[in-house]
């Protein structure tokens, strides 16, 4: 263990400077998950000083040695802008503490509910997320790949300019780079609602298991909810519901509604239709990720051409009922064309 961890030296943090940025993990608590409580502080680490993520391992959460160990071994050796970063760990009488960079508007789950985040801003957080997982499914200059095994909004996290970075590396898995259809035979971890039905069913764990539960996100985007409903210690999954109401082009059944600008509806087309891809039973009918870097930017561009377009017709009415108002207030209007002044007097006669 002592020699394994050699590699990572440069990564330690003191626990008494863990414990001075965050009164002793008494106060400043920002989130929770499988690994225990998030704590923000302002700590030096390996990058320099700056306000940082502070996760305290919880026995009680399920995870311990194995996840703290595989989360540092992953992300210290994984570098993408679309990927939370590890800045330390500490590892002191008995405390294993992980620290990352500071994501200020925490995760996508919080969010998704919000009339605050357009649908711009909704597609390109789905667009960084892809490319994140491009990056782990497709690293280059190794002969491994990264499933991640845990794609859902509350492990989507945004920072203060809403740029998305994967996190919650610590129960993700090595595969062979080299097969175009890896499979690892492993025992079923992850979310419920999320996980892919093949390899809840066979244990059977591939990239586009991954793909799948990126799809479950894609459409908890478009419904503005989670996937899941909680009533009476009841869990209802709501993916089967989702994808029923996309077959019988009933959509506008489930779509969040109160984003403005409005969708546009060839966006709405492109993101539905690469949703539904990415939840097909059949693993070959899943899209790869390059497939859904593509599709995510054509749907953000064409939304960003339709809010432009919004804006001018906004910014063309405001001009008129400008020119409006001041007719009916008998005020001049005057037009400049070349040395010739024309001027307009709505009422100057009584």
């Amino acid at each position: 263990m002592a020699s394994f961890m050699k590699e990572f030296e440069h990564l330690k943090i003191h626990l008494e400077d863990l414990k001075e940025a965050t009164n002793s993990f008494g106060s400043k608590v920002i989130g929770a998950g499988g690994f225990g409580k998030v704590y923000e502080g302002e700590i030096s680490h390996s990058k320099g000083r700056s306000i940082v993520a502070i996760k305290r391992l919880s026995r009680e959460f399920g995870q311990g040695d194995p996840e703290f160990l595989k989360e540092i071994m992953m992300l210290s050796r994984c570098s993408h802008k679309n990927l939370i970063s590890l800045l330390g760990y500490c590892d002191e009488d008995g405390e294993k503490i992980l620290v990352y960079e500071h994501a200020y508007n925490g995760s996508l789950d919080r969010h998704l509910s919000s009339n605050a985040l357009t649908w711009a801003q909704r597609f390109k957080i789905c667009l960084d997320v892809a490319k994140g997982l491009k990056y782990l499914h497709d690293h280059r200059g190794t002969q491994q790949r990264i499933l991640h095994r845990d794609i859902k909004s509350a492990n989507i996290l945004l920072d203060e300019n809403w740029n998305a970075k994967l996190s919650d590396m610590g129960i993700s898995k090595m595969g062979p780079a080299n097969h175009q259809h890896s499979v690892l035979v492993t025992n079923v971890i992850g979310t419920l609602g999320y996980c892919d039905p093949q390899y809840m069913e066979n244990y059977t764990l591939t990239k586009e298991s991954d793909i799948y539960s990126f799809g479950v996100v894609l459409f908890e985007v478009l419904c503005g909810r989670l996937c899941f409903n909680k009533t009476n210690d009841r869990l209802e999954i709501l993916v089967p519901i989702w994808k029923q109401n996309y077959i019988h082009k009933k959509l506008d059944l489930i779509i969040f509604k109160d984003t403005i600008p409005p969708m546009d509806r060839n966006a709405l087309k492109t993101f539905s239709d690469l949703a539904f891809q990415c939840l097909h039973y059949s693993r070959e009918q899943r899209p790869t990720t390059s497939l859904l870097v593509k599709k995510l930017e054509i749907a953000l561009k064409c939304q960003e051409r339709h809010d432009m377009n919004m804006t001018n017709v906004v910014r063309t009415s405001e001009k008129y009922s400008f020119v409006d108002e001041l007719l009916s207030k008998g005020k001049g209007i005057f037009f400049n064309i070349g040395k010739t002044v024309i001027s307009y007097f709505a009422s100057f006669l009584f």
